[in-house]
């Protein structure tokens, strides 16, 4: 991975554009300032919790408003800012201490406790410069978030090249993605003298990614692309338990206390392999399908395919069912509840680590007014989309998604 940022360094630091000489006007890449504000709402339900060894409630539910600021410097040059906040609460999380509520501990009932709930914070401002032919975009990240038990920062940097009458494109990015861990182990482990705890807190992770798009005919566009993720240190979530098919079982209350925290590699390579096609029927209908196949050398494998079909039914509505199917293989150290031996190196009981299929069902509407007539302030209201989706595995997990958002420019 580390030869593969090196060719990348020293492409990227080879590329300086030759500005185009142009004497006639030039269209700024953005006119006006606009504004986007965003908030979804989350809620999910299951039984397979990670946070008790496999089984327990996977009760959530989140909330997120985001704004994103877009400023155009001058002609050439944006800066976008965006930044969010995230409020859930966790019937799973709430058991890594199942007895600090009022009543009996037990993995399928929320505990009342610190760890019920947490805020999440995070933004991150981008810098974009296009060149005067507009034939070549670069440019540059950087994000923070945090939550109670976990700080991230990272940075990152892409290009992009536009050629053949800009019907063909092709771009490179690469980001880095520095995360601390405060280490919260299960109530009853964090006084156990038998208990070994984890010796890492930090994880970083290494992503570059490829990219290629053609226009194929008048109707018909094409994309491709390639992702390879290296990540090191802490991969494992130190809160969440694992019980042992080899040791006896023990209980306090209703709740079974833990054998051992999840045990994972401390390194992890990941690869993604993606396609869309996007067809233009005619004025009412536009065709797209995305399927994308990936890999890591913990043994997922998985395959994602996804089609949505925008209908415009007015010049300013357009509705967008939408399907994606998902389906992975299990990871090598995924157990169920109560099977993993305590002689393995490495155990988990996540069942995002599991085999499983997933469907997602989707329905948007979007309204755009080009001529932003609606005003607050200065600002004119551009879009608004709003759209619900609907997620389930075979595992028994499920939730739904209702999300929207409203674009305003500055007139």
């Amino acid at each position: 991975m580390k030869n593969l940022f090196g060719l990348f360094i020293i492409f990227f630091s080879a590329t300086i554009f030759a500005q185009d000489s142009i004497s006639t006007y030039k269209k700024r890449v953005l006119e006006a300032p606009e504004v986007d504000f965003l908030a979804s709402y989350y809620s999910q339900d299951g039984e397979n919790a990670a946070v008790s060894g496999g089984i327990g409630t996977e009760k959530l539910t989140d909330l997120t408003p985001t704004i994103v600021v877009a400023i155009p410097l001058n002609d050439d040059d944006v800066l976008t800012i965006d930044a969010g906040v995230s409020a859930y609460t966790s019937a799973s999380s709430s058991n890594i201490d199942p007895f600090d509520g009022g009543g009996q501990a037990d993995p399928f009932v929320a505990s009342s406790g610190a760890s019920s709930s947490d805020v999440w914070f995070g933004g991150n401002i981008n810098y974009s410069h296009s060149s005067d032919s507009r034939n070549d975009i670069l440019s540059a990240k950087v994000s923070v978030s945090s939550e109670f038990d976990y700080f991230s920062f990272g940075f990152g940097g892409n290009y992009t090249k536009l050629f053949n009458e800009k019907n063909t494109e092709l771009s490179v990015h690469a980001n880095v993605y520095l995360d601390t861990w405060k280490l919260l182990y299960p109530i009853e482990l964090r006084q156990s003298s038998s208990f070994n705890g984890l010796d890492k807190k930090n994880r970083n992770s290494y992503s570059l990614g490829f990219g290629f798009s053609q226009i194929l005919s008048k109707n018909l566009q094409g994309s491709l692309s390639l992702d390879l993720v290296q990540q090191q240190g802490l991969l494992s979530t130190p809160f969440q338990r694992v019980y042992f098919n080899d040791l006896p079982d023990r209980f306090l209350e209703n709740f079974q206390l833990a054998d051992d925290i999840e045990r994972l590699p401390d390194t992890r390579f990941k690869t993604a392999i993606g396609g869309r096609l996007n067809y233009f029927i005619n004025e009412m209908f536009v065709l797209r399908t995305y399927y994308r196949y990936y890999f890591d050398d913990w043994g997922i494998s998985s395959h994602t395919a996804s089609i949505e079909i925008p209908i415009k039914i007015t010049d300013k509505f357009t509705l967008y069912p939408s399907y994606r199917f998902y389906n992975q293989t299990a990871a090598d150290y995924f157990y169920p509840y109560n099977v993993a031996l305590s002689t393995e190196e490495f155990y988990t009981s996540d069942f995002d680590l599991s085999k499983f299929s997933a469907n997602q069902y989707g329905f948007g509407i979007s309204y755009t007014d080009i001529f932003a007539k609606f005003h607050i302030a200065d600002f004119g209201l551009k879009s608004v989309d709003l759209k619900y989706d609907y997620y389930k595995r075979d595992t028994g997990l499920h939730y739904s998604l209702i999300s929207a958002g409203f674009k305003f420019i500055e007139n």
